[in-house]
């Protein structure tokens, strides 16, 4: 380049993302060396050849392989001395950044004299190492700081947030934003006029505030996460003090964390949880080895049915540029979905996750109508109306006669058979399940379901769809309650007879939330709704007979329309204006408590029970060819209902404290409490044989 700028462009042969493995590191070390050795460099621009990746941070591969203690601190050192490099070149040095800007990207980034981000939606950027286990141990966790200062550094840090542009430049993390088209013009008219000036923070004369922003991080750390991780607090360690010291010292404490954290089990699990999701980006019901057909987008669709999910899977559509019709037979619930998708607008646009024209734009790609509309152009028809087998065999054979020919017909169905649904139709290859999760705007999991007559062509289309809106797919069998219902089941009707049998209402919830679950069984209902639950149970209880006894406390609750947080009450009492004491446990449920067996059970032989049902039931998914691969179980128990992602999932949780360890735990509750816990035969087996559902080194 001209003027005496060198340009420095990461490209990974191969791969659609830019990661530092050793090769791009040893590469990158060689580039700076030379130009640290050429007088006539003025400035350094570094960016990306990829159209939606900056630099993806650092080859988690290579990393996890990592288990010598020595090995990893070289890694790290290494990371580290070449950043260093780049901090101490004697020219001007610019990151421009397009697509994902993520940890060791990032910190390439911040050990630059200045970052300019584009403005495109690809372009995210942040440290989410504290979500794999681990934290920016390449300077991240010190040059943040001393850019930014202690509470937004760490604010970033232990949020893991992936922050698009313009907050970005609001938080600090970029200098400036700019139109993607602009981008390298503007980043070269930087090198040439110097990069802004700002001071480096430090604390080391303010040691008593940074111990006071140290404790309050720590103390919402452990209210949020139970202490069942340690990176984030190992981040607030390395920050506090590395404030107080020099750089170098600073990134030896980062060292340091790395060398312990990365060894930890918990980072083992959150890195497999990050390859699952990995896996699931590149779901696929093709043959293996077979070609890959062109992408057939889905531009137009309708949702039928305006309610939560209806307006949900409507408002998260049109976010990705695809044309919705909004449709429901009730002009109110029209109205009131269109409000729906509106607020969670508005909502994004206060969040910064999107700005008002981006909102705008997406809102006026929702079209609401009262009245039959046509279907000639629609790509999709999603059916998200009452959960009522008729009623959606109504819908279904009309759509079977309206929608042409290549259109994908799909129930969001949580309970019912696809199957069902549609039998008679002159079309039941077209019938998909694409089953989203509540809220739609926060679950990224979505269980697509083949039914018996889904063709492989409209199975793939569907999982194409939900990777099309950045949703995260697992492909499940025709199933009551698919994967995550049926496993889910089980575990919430125990949570229920526990208390029936005497068991404090909180003690049951914090028996789970102590496992590591985001809320308790009995408060995860409240939130459902008993309703809802109850209905649930009712589709998935012929699969189970006797392994889900009634609970009549749930339905004495639903009777007299204790339906939980929507109703103001249900196993715990809601006050309208919330208060650190809300909620509060419903005393009037006590008379529902019919026996005091389980008065006296400590707090992990409650979660024990719970957790061992949610095992067996997990297992039978296997049996059962719900699904095939114990990684699509406990993936979908993850990302569908928060399970403990430091275990694993349930599968994962089964090996850890032994299959042969979990049969017996099974079978002396099969005998002293209900048969509903005699483990499966699957289980039995694997018992018997020394078996484990993954193998040891995975």
């Amino acid at each position: 380049m001209p003027d005496g700028i060198v340009r420095l462009t990461f490209d990974r042969p191969d791969s659609a993302a830019n990661v530092f493995d050793r090769a791009t590191i040893g590469e990158l070390e060689l580039r700076l060396e030379a130009i640290a050795a050429d007088k006539d460099v003025r400035g350094v621009l570094f960016d990306s050849a990829k159209p939606s990746i900056f630099i993806a941070g650092a080859d988690l591969e290579e990393l996890s392989a990592l288990t010598d203690p020595d090995d990893i601190r070289a890694a790290v050192e290494r990371g580290q001395r070449v950043f260093d490099r780049i901090a101490k070149l004697p020219c001007t040095t610019v990151a421009a950044i397009h697509g994902a800007c993520l940890g060791g990207g990032f910190e390439l980034a911040l050990a630059c004299d200045a970052r300019i981000a584009s403005d495109d939606r690809a372009t995210k950027i942040g440290l989410p190492e504290v979500m794999l286990g681990i934290l920016p141990a390449w300077g991240g966790s010190t040059r943040l700081p001393r850019l930014i200062g202690m509470p937004q550094a760490l604010a970033a840090i232990l949020q893991g947030r992936q922050h698009p542009a313009k907050l970005a430049k609001i938080r600090g993390l970029v200098d400036r934003v700019v139109p993607k088209e602009h981008l390298h013009r503007l980043a070269i008219d930087l090198l040439r006029t110097g990069p802004p000036k700002r001071k480096s923070i430090r604390l080391a004369h303010l040691k008593p505030i940074a111990k006071f922003i140290a404790k309050k991080a720590t103390d919402q750390v452990l209210a949020t996460t139970g202490g069942h991780y340690p990176a984030p607090l190992r981040v607030i360690e390395v920050v506090r003090d590395g404030l107080a010291v020099s750089e170098a010292e600073s990134q030896k404490l980062e060292a340091d964390a790395a060398v312990d954290l990365i060894r930890t089990d918990v980072s083992k699990q959150l890195i497999r949880v990050f390859f699952l999701q990995e896996r699931a980006k590149k779901c696929s019901v093709l043959p293996q080895g077979a070609p890959t057909p062109e992408p057939e987008r889905v531009d137009r669709m309708v949702v039928l049915g305006a309610g939560v999910m209806g307006a949900g899977i409507a408002q998260w559509s049109s976010a990705r540029g695809i044309e919705v019709i909004l449709r429901d037979l009730d002009p109110e619930r029209v109205r009131a979905g269109m409000q729906t998708i509106a607020s969670t607008y508005k909502s994004a646009v206060k969040k910064r996750k999107l700005d008002r024209v981006a909102a705008q734009a997406g809102l006026d790609r929702v079209f609401p109508s009262a009245i039959d509309v046509p279907f000639g152009d629609v790509d999709l028809v999603v059916e998200a109306a009452v959960e009522k087998m008729d009623v959606k065999r109504t819908i279904f054979a009309d759509l079977d006669e309206a929608a042409r020919p290549a259109a994908i017909l799909a129930t969001n169905t949580s309970s019912l058979s696809v199957s069902d649904v549609a039998e008679g139709l002159d079309h039941p290859q077209r019938v998909v399940g694409i089953h989203f999760f509540n809220p739609v705007a926060r679950m990224q999991l979505v269980e697509v379901v083949r039914g018996k007559a889904t063709s492989n062509e409209v199975l793939e289309r569907a999982v194409r769809y939900v990777h099309q809106i950045g949703k995260l797919p697992v492909v499940v069998a025709d199933a009551p309650g698919f994967v995550v219902n049926r496993i889910l089941m089980p575990y919430l009707f125990e949570a229920v007879h526990l208390f029936e049998n005497g068991a404090a209402i909180e003690s049951v919830d914090r028996a789970m939330t102590q496992f590591g679950m985001p809320m308790g069984p009995l408060r995860l209902l409240d939130e459902v709704g008993l309703d809802v639950a109850a209905h649930v149970g009712d589709h998935v209880g012929p699969i189970f007979g006797d392994r889900l006894p009634t609970c009549p406390s749930m339905q004495a609750m639903v009777d007299a329309g204790w339906l939980g947080r929507k109703a103001g009450r249900g196993f715990y009492v809601y006050s309208k204006k919330k208060t650190k004491k809300d909620p509060k446990p419903n005393g009037a449920l006590d008379r529902h408590v019919t026996s005091k067996s389980a008065v006296t059970l400590p707090v992990d032989e409650l979660a024990r029970r719970m957790t061992l049902l949610m095992i067996n039931e997990a297992a039978r998914c296997l049996e059962e060819n719900v699904v095939e691969d114990p990684r699509d179980v406990d993936f979908a128990m993850i990302m569908g209902t928060g399970f403990a992602p430091f275990r694993g999932g349930p599968l994962r949780h089964a090996d850890a404290i032994g299959v042969a360890t979990a049969v017996e735990a099974l079978r002396r509750l099969s005998n002293e409490v209900s048969a509903r816990f005699e483990p499966c035969d699957t289980l039995v087996r694997m018992a018997k044989e020394s078996r484990s559902f993954y193998p040891s080194d995975s």
